[in-house]
C-alpha cells in the first residue's frame, strides 16, 4: 500500500511557501529516492505526474515532487496557476535554490514526513521535465549528493538568444507576457530573469556545466515528435556529455501522451514507457 505524504517548505531568501509530497511503500527498509522537477508552466500535480510518482513507488523508490516556489501555485489554492505576480518574479537561481532546499530537507531528519529509515540517500536521483530537465542538470553539476540524472524532453540551454530589439523593449518595459494555451492566461515574465541569468551565468550556463562539471550517469529521454522542445536539444546535450545514454521515443510529443487534467487511472503509454526506462536506469546505478 502506498503512502502519500505532503509537506511545505519556506524559502529562506524569498520567504515564499511551496508544497512538496512524497510517495512510497512503507516497508521499514531504506529505498533509493527520486526527486521529480516539473517544467515551465508546470506543477507537481499536473496531469499524469501523480501517477508517475505512484509508478516509481511501486518500483521500490521514494518519489518526491515539488512545486517550485514561484511557479504560480498557491498553498491551499485553486490547484492551478493563479499567483501570476510570483510567476513573473521567478528566475533560474530561485528554482535551483528551491531544489537545493528540498534536497537539504530530505537529509535533515524530521524536516519532512518521510522517516529516515525509508530513504537511502546514498542513492539520490533526479528527474526533470522540459525546463525542469535543465534544472536537474545544473543541480547535479553542483551537488555531489546526486548520484544519477534522467531528463525528459529537457531544454539544452536557458539562453534563448532573442533578437536585440526584443531584449531592449523587454528591458524598457520591465515585463513581457507569454500565453498559456491550456488556460488562456497571459503569464508575465519580468526582465529580472535576464538580469539574474547574466549575473549568475557561471552557475546557470547548461552547456558549460554539462560539459565541464556533470560527472554523474545521465539518461536523456526525448520524443522525436516533440512540438515544444525540438529533439535537437537532446542531441546537443548528448554531444556535451557523450557517455550519457540517449533514448529517443518514436512518435512521442512533449508531454509523452499526457494532458491536464488527466482523468484516466493509467499512465499514457509513452509516459509509462519512459517511466519504466527511467526506473531501470536508476536500478542499474549501484
Amino acid at each position: 500500500m502506498l503512502t502519500h505524504a505532503a509537506f511545505v517548505l519556506t524559502g529562506p531568501a524569498h520567504g515564499r511557501r511551496f508544497a512538496a509530497d512524497a510517495t512510497y511503500e512503507t516497508t521499514g527498509q531504506a529505498k533509493p529516492v527520486i526527486v521529480f522537477v516539473h517544467g515551465f508552466k508546470g506543477f507537481k500535480d499536473w496531469g499524469h505526474f501523480p501517477l508517475v510518482a505512484d509508478y516509481f513507488a511501486g518500483e521500490g523508490f521514494v518519489c518526491v515532487k515539488l512545486n517550485l516556489s514561484h511557479n504560480g501555485m498557491v498553498i491551499d489554492g485553486c490547484g492551478d496557476l493563479e499567483d501570476l505576480d510570483a510567476f513573473g518574479r521567478n528566475n533560474f537561481s530561485i528554482e535551483l535554490d528551491d531544489l537545493g532546499q528540498l534536497l537539504d530537507a530530505l537529509h535533515a531528519p524530521g524536516t519532512t514526513p518521510v522517516p529516515a529509515a525509508e530513504m537511502n540517500l546514498t542513492r539520490l536521483y533526479l528527474v526533470g521535465h522540459s525546463r525542469g530537465g535543465g534544472l536537474v542538470l545544473l543541480k547535479a553539476a553542483e551537488d555531489p549528493r546526486i548520484k544519477a540524472v534522467t531528463t525528459w524532453a529537457a531544454v539544452a540551454d536557458f539562453d534563448q538568444r532573442w533578437p536585440a530589439a526584443f531584449m531592449d523593449e523587454w528591458q524598457r518595459t520591465g515585463r513581457i507576457h507569454v500565453p498559456n494555451a491550456r488556460t488562456g492566461q497571459q503569464l508575465p515574465l519580468d526582465y529580472q530573469i535576464v538580469e539574474d541569468y547574466v549575473a549568475h551565468r557561471a552557475r546557470l550556463d547548461i552547456p558549460h556545466n554539462v560539459r565541464r562539471k556533470l560527472k554523474q550517469p545521465l539518461l536523456l529521454i526525448h520524443g522525436d515528435q516533440d512540438e515544444t522542445v525540438a529533439v535537437a536539444a537532446a542531441h546537443a546535450l548528448h554531444e556535451l556529455k557523450p557517455d550519457a545514454e540517449l533514448l529517443l521515443v518514436p512518435g512521442a510529443t512533449h508531454m509523452f501522451g499526457g494532458a491536464h487534467p488527466w482523468n484516466n487511472t493509467d499512465l499514457p503509454q509513452p509516459a509509462r514507457y519512459i517511466a519504466e526506462q527511467t526506473a531501470a536506469f536508476f536500478h542499474r546505478q549501484l
